[in-house]
Formats: C-alpha cells, structure tokens, sequence
C-alpha cells in the first residue's frame, strides 16, 4: 500500500465535470499535487489537498521537453517523495512514470478502485457520465473497466 497519491490535473478536471472529485478523497484521505497542476485546473481545490511542489529543477525541466508543465511537475514530485501512486491519464505520461518506476493508476483506476472498496455501488452511471465528457474511452476500455470493477 503507497502512502500517498498525487493527482495530475486531468484526473481534476474529469472527476470534477462528472461531479464525483469527493471519490479522491474517500479513497485515499489526502491526495497531493503540485501547483503547477492547480493552475492548469483553474479553480480551488477542497482542503484535502496538499499542495507541494519538486524540488528538483534538472529532472522538471527535463520533463518539461517531453510532458506538459503539470505532468512534469506531478512526476518529479512523485520520484522526489517516493511510494506513491501517481494518478494519470496521458499515455505519454503514464509510459515515462512506468520508465521511471513509479506505480501509475489514471481516472478509469480510480472508478475501479472506489466500485471494490464499495464507496460506489456501480462504475457504469461514472462510465456513463465520462462519456458525456470528452473524456476519450473506446469501448473495449470501457468494457475492461467494467470487467476489472467486478461488475
């Protein structure tokens, strides 16, 4: 079990279009992320979040030549603080924080993992609200989720 979580700003933004950014803090308490991802989210954040930012400006930057600012910013933190869960959902993203060892959930593994602690009774309603978002989810991802979610 990681200690703690850092949000990047998509899983923010898609949680709080669906209306269910409560599902962070019901799973893990406090999540973290850094204020790079605040900015790019636009808007306060409850006060279960933690607002930390890396310390280490060589790896951000190097980052920064690949991934967005916030992703950036999300990853070094989360090699600076060390078990945690990363939460992202760019496939970009999600390839380099597995190059670099870190454990990477996204959106989608939230939802499951909030069905099998049984904080919600079903994912397809979130499914369903997602993809009235623009929230990209083929079907075969979509059936995966709910296959994975025990439903």
């Amino acid at each position: 079990m990681h200690n703690a979580v850092i949000s990047d700003t998509s899983c923010l933004i898609v949680l709080t279009n669906i209306d269910e950014l409560q599902l962070l803090h019901q799973l893990y308490g406090e999540v973290i992320t850094t204020s790079e991802v605040v900015t790019e989210y636009g808007a306060s954040l409850p006060e279960w979040f933690k607002i930390l930012d890396p310390t280490d400006k060589g790896r951000l930057k190097d980052l920064e030549h690949e991934l967005d600012k916030g992703e950036a910013s999300a990853i070094t933190l989360a090699l600076e603080l060390k078990d945690v869960t990363i939460i992202l959902d760019d496939y970009k993203a999600r390839k380099i924080a597995v190059h670099l060892g870190l454990e990477v959930t996204g959106t989608l593994g939230v939802m499951i993992k909030a069905r099998k602690k049984g904080i919600i009774s079903s994912i397809k309603p979130l499914l369903s609200k997602l993809k009235a978002t623009n929230f990209r989810l083929s079907e075969e991802l979509e059936m995966l989720a709910i296959k994975e979610s025990g439903e």
